[in-house]
Formats: C-alpha cells, structure tokens, sequence
C-alpha cells in the first residue's frame, strides 16, 4: 500500500519549512541592512575614528570586494559540503564580525571587520536562495516563499537607512553593528533545528579539488570589483583601472575556459546554457546597478539639497519600503502564477522606469507630498520585478546546482551593485563639479549631476526591460493547454487523473526528474 502522510506530520512539516525559511530571510535582513545601515553613519565613523575621505570609502567597500568575490565559491562549496553547515558557518563569521566591527577603535581594525562581513555574508546569502527551491518544491508555495524573501532584500536597503539614523542620532554608531548580535544569535539556535541536513557529495566526490579554479574566480572578481569601486579616484580611463580590469578579465576567461576542461568544475558550464538563468542573471545586474540611483542617490539629495538629516531621510523612504513590502507579499505570488514570471517582471520594470523618470524631473526645492511620494510609491515595481526576476534566475537550475545558482544569482546582484556605485556616482559628481566651476549655485549644480544620474539609471531599466522581452521565456508548462485559471485546472485534473490510474495499475515513472529543481508555477 502506499504510504501517506497523517494530517499532523503535514502540518508539522509544513510549519518547519515556514520556520526554516523565516531564518533564510533573517540572514538575508541582516545581509542587506549591513550594506545600507553604514551608509547614514559615515560622518559619525568618520569623526569618532578619523578616517579619511579614501578610507572612509572602504568601511563600505572591503565589505562589498569580499561579499561580491567569494559569493560563487561559496555557493559551490555549499553545494559540496552542505548548504546547511555552510549558512551556519557564514551567520557565525558574520555575527562575531560584527561584534568587532561595533568595538573597532581604529579605521585598520574596523576595515578588517567589515572584510569579516563581508565573508561571513557571502557563505550564508550564496546557499539561501538553494536552500530556499529544495524546501519548497510545490509551484505555488515557492512563488510564496520567494516572495517573502524577496521583499526582505527589496525593503531592507530602506529599512537599513531609517534604523541606521535612529540608533546613529539616538546612540551611537557602534550600535549598527551590535544590533546584528541578537539577531545572529537567535537565527544560529533557530537554524540548528529548523534547516534541513544536507551532507553533500564532498569535496573529492563534487570538484572541490579545483583550487585552481577557484583562485581564478575568487581572484578576477576581488580584482574586478576593487577596479570598479576606485573609478571615482582614480578615473576610468587611468592606468590604474584599466590594468586592474584587463587582469580581471583575463583571470575570469582562464577560469571560464578551465571550467570547460576539468573533469570536475567549481562551476559546471551547463548552468548558463539555460535561457532563464542566463538572461535572469543579466537582466538583474542591469537593474540593480540602475536601482543604485534610487537607494542612494535620492537620499544623498534629501541630506545635501534638501537639508535632511539621517532619521528624517530614514523615514521619508520608509513608504518606499512599505510599498515594495505590501507588492511582494500580497499580490506578487496571485499576478506571476495567473500572468507568468515574465510579464509580472516586464510590467515591473516599466513601473522602474516611471520612478527614474519623475527623478529626473525633481526640483532644489522639492515638496516630500508631490515631488518624491509618488516616486516612492511607484517603487512597488521593484516588488513585483525581484520575486519573478527570482524564480526565473533558480527555475532553470538542477537540485544538485541550487547552491551555485544562489551564489550566480547574488554575485551578478554584487556586480550590478558596484557598477551603479562607480558609473552613476561619477557621472553625478562629474556633472556638480563642471556647474560648480561655471558658477552655479552648490544645490544647483547637485540637482543636475544625480538628474544625469537618474537618467542614465532609467536608460539601464529600459536595457533590462529589452533583455527580459527578447530573452527570456515563459517557462514550458507541458501539459498545460490554456492560460490562467482554466490552464491551471486543465493540469490539476490531468495530475488527478494520473494519480488515480497510478492506485490502479501501481506505481509508474515518476512525472518529473526528481533530479531537478521544478520551476515555479505561472
């Protein structure tokens, strides 16, 4: 006879599948209010340790070089020695960091405990997302489920800012970093019995002796990623960056052509042969770098043309945070499963370029009700685009892949990230300075460079609307015979009339591959 669940044991894993995801997505919070929460504090951290304008620049960058390089090794480890060890790993290098980061009393100790970070973020976030598809294997529950996580990495950047003002102006800036120390600890004790054991194939079974490959990566990503966050010091076209740039190229060329050689790859080409996860992935770090224009530009106009200070910035981008959250955990999961991750992305990103759109047009004297409410209203569009953008980036990958793919995903994320702090943040301060040295008055010349700047942030939304439009696919739902409602019961009645000719005549081939991770229902 065939073995069935009791409605209890179903609950009850149903319920521990909830919980282990609640830990995924406090361990994403904390990955992403890390990298916002310092950025209202600088002129504390600046005056209390006596940083200068160079190093101050790195408390943000070492944690960006070391999150971005190690992401993709990190993914791939998870998936050699377990994703679960590995997160557990990440969340302790990542929480200890930060009780040294919050008693640094210098800029060398407090830049080595951002590095810290920076590790310790990359191994737990690089397994998240491949914890996250195996634990939620049916169509409309892992729409949910990525959902919710990610409105965690859509809102937490805003979230970041307004408590990174409260507890700056309230207490002190030390306490950014002590904050993370209750929520890793908690996260640490609620993941031990929450996520799922995974042991992994090992190291000698799964590839992991190519330390070759992974100093190729690790190394053309380090190098890469400094290049690009030193073009505002440097210069684009100085020796500096493009010596640094060709050497990153080379060394990740010499890992692609490795890949294709060895016999057991740190990350198996077949990955980026799926139109999904390819044209996912180049359409994220398109976004993302655009969407730098909105997360940090708008609050720098707010503190230097408006004259707000760190809470009251916090707070006016609050709305931005609530809508995005309201968007990705009500409605997101009902529009991809009834339209398809493609067009609920496609519509999400025209939303994206109506808010970089009306950026461009704000004022010196901006009015909060008229001139950026609704831009952080229609910022909503990053609810909708960042769960389908999600499901299509993980639907093409197979279980025994959910790790790297995790890590693919968030290291394209740290890329775009990097390219929209170094082009958009120069085109910006290029522009104030040639209007400053004509005259213009400072608020002036401020409004104009971050107009160029959201401009340039649109036309990169339209980049990647274009990308989604001709590259990606709505996945093949195989026995589906129509769309919406009526395509979906067409498929539960033929799933239902399979399962009962399966009691009758005994078991058959399974209906899918339990090697591959299914793509979320659409």
């Amino acid at each position: 006879m065939p073995t069935t669940s009791t409605p209890a044991a179903t609950t009850a894993s149903s319920r521990s599948r909830w919980v282990a995801l609640g830990v995924l997505a406090t361990g994403m919070l904390m990955t992403i209010l890390d990298g916002s929460i310092v950025t209202v504090a600088m002129p504390a951290i600046q005056s209390d340790l006596g940083f200068t304008p160079v190093g101050l620049s790195w408390v943000v960058n070492a944690y960006l070089v070391a999150f971005g390089s190690l992401l993709l090794l990190a993914g791939r480890l998870g998936d050699l020695i377990g994703r679960k060890r590995m997160f557990l790993a990440g969340t302790g290098v990542f929480t200890a960091a930060s009780l040294l980061a919050g008693v640094a009393t210098s800029p060398g100790l407090l830049i080595a405990a951002r590095f810290l970070q920076g590790v310790g973020s990359a191994m737990a976030s690089a397994v998240s997302l491949g914890i996250l598809v195996t634990l939620f294997t049916a169509p409309r529950e892992r729409a949910k489920a990525i959902a919710v996580f990610s409105f965690t990495g859509a809102a937490g950047a805003s979230i970041g800012q307004v408590l990174g003002g409260v507890l700056t102006e309230a207490l002190t800036w030390n306490w950014i970093f002590f904050i993370n120390l209750p929520i890793g600890i908690a996260a640490l004790l609620v993941a031990l019995p929450a996520l799922p054991d995974d042991r992994g194939p090992g190291l000698k079974a799964g590839g992991g002796a190519d330390v070759i490959g992974a100093l190729l990566v690790t190394g053309g990503l380090t190098l890469g990623i400094y290049a690009v966050l030193t073009i505002e010091e440097y210069g684009a076209a100085s020796a500096h960056t493009l010596g640094l740039g060709a050497l990153s190229l080379a060394l990740l060329a010499g890992f692609l052509v490795r890949q294709a050689r060895t016999p057991n790859p740190l990350m198996p080409l077949r990955i980026l042969r799926s139109r999904s996860v390819a044209g996912a992935n180049l359409v994220q770090m398109l976004m993302v770098a655009a969407l730098f224009s909105f997360q940090i530009l708008v609050a720098l106009y707010m503190q230097k043309v408006l004259g707000y200070g760190a809470a009251r910035t916090g707070l006016a981008m609050l709305p931005a945070a609530v809508a995005i959250g309201a968007v990705s955990l009500t409605v997101s999961t009902r529009l991809i499963t009834r339209f398809g991750e493609r067009n609920v992305l496609l519509a999400g990103l025209a939303l994206l370029v109506g808010v970089l759109g009306l950026l461009t047009r704000v004022p010196v004297n901006a009015s909060y009700v008229t001139d950026l409410l609704p831009v952080m209203l229609l910022a909503a569009g990053f609810g909708l685009a960042l769960p389908a953008l999600t499901s299509l980036g993980m639907s093409g990958a197979k279980e025994e892949d959910a790790g790297l793919a995790s890590g693919l995903f968030n290291t394209t994320q740290q890329i775009g990230m990097a390219l929209g702090i170094a082009v958009l943040a120069t085109l910006a301060a290029s522009r104030t300075e040639t209007l400053t040295a004509a005259g213009r008055p400072a608020a002036e010349a401020l409004t104009s460079g971050y107009h160029l700047a959201f401009a340039v942030g649109a036309a990169l939304v339209l980049a990647a609307f274009a990308v989604a439009l001709t590259v990606l696919r709505q996945p093949n739902r195989g026995e589906t015979t129509g769309k919406g409602r009526k395509g979906r019961a067409a498929k539960e009645r033929e799933a239902r009339s399979q399962g009962e000719r399966r009691q009758e005549t005994g078991p058959r081939e399974p209906l899918e591959r339990p090697d591959r991770v299914s793509a979320p229902a659409v």
